[in-house]
Order: structure tokens, then sequence, then C-alpha cells
């Protein structure tokens, strides 16, 4: 069954580094991208330190909407719209801070609000070069 998107899920890019002995379920979300089943991204930033990692928070919120009903499919459909965008090489997550349906000239749609993450060994937030596959993309304005 497909991990259903709304605040706190995790989208990470695939080949991320994860530290050795954290284990979680995850799916298939579009091309180079999974989502984390059963972990918000509140229990994945407790969870590192103890194993000498940190899952930054990279202030900025930034949002991608889709016209749709109000359902699952339109929300993925702005997701991925994001994903499309994504463009930063610090970041190899994202966090959905926020799910709304909404009308936009009488035609519904969904926003969808989220925050880079990057999930990486140590304190200090480093670009790690392994981002190529987002790099190469533009953010999408919604």
């Amino acid at each position: 069954m497909r991990e259903i998107i709304k605040a706190g899920t995790v989208l990470f890019k695939e080949g991320t580094a994860l530290p050795h002995g954290f284990t979680f379920e995850s799916e298939s979300f579009s091309p180079g991208c999974r989502a984390i089943k059963g972990l918000d991204g509140y229990a994945i930033k407790r969870k590192m330190p103890e194993l000498g990692w940190t899952f930054f928070f990279i202030a900025g919120e930034s949002r991608a909407s889709a016209i749709g009903s109000q359902g699952q499919e339109t929300v993925r459909r702005a997701t991925k719209k994001i994903l499309a965008g994504l463009k930063s090489e610090k970041s190899n997550s994202l966090e959905i801070t926020g799910v709304v349906f909404k009308a936009f000239f009488g035609m519904p749609c969904a926003r969808v609000s989220f925050h880079l993450r990057s999930l990486q060994k140590g304190m200090f937030l480093s670009g790690n070069g392994d981002s190529h596959a987002w790099k190469e993309a533009t953010f999408v304005a919604a």
C-alpha cells in the first residue's frame, strides 16, 4: 500500500548514506526518491545523536500546489513538483510540513509545504557532492 503523504512525511534521495543500525521501511515514491514508512522527521531527529549523526533542518519553508480533487493523487502531484525543482547540494531529504486543500479560482487544489532536511554524520552541515540528481533541476514556483 502506498504511504500517505501528510505533515511529517519524510522523503530521502535514493542512495543516501545511513548510519549503521538505523533501519526503517520505505517505498519508492518517484525515480530517485523514497518515502519513509512509520517515522516522521521528529522521530528520525531524536534517534540520530545516539548514532553520531545529525538530521539537519534547513530553514525556509517552501510549497507547491497541484490542481485536482481533495485526495492523495493531487498531493502526490504537488510533491512530485517539489522533487522536480530541488536544487540544494546540502540536502538529501525533505519533510512535508503541511498539506492543505483549497480552491483556486473555483478549482480545487492541494498545497504542500515542506522544509529541506539533510541526514549526515557529524554536527556540521556540509554539502557532500553526491546530489547531482537534484543539483541539475531548477526550482518550480507554484
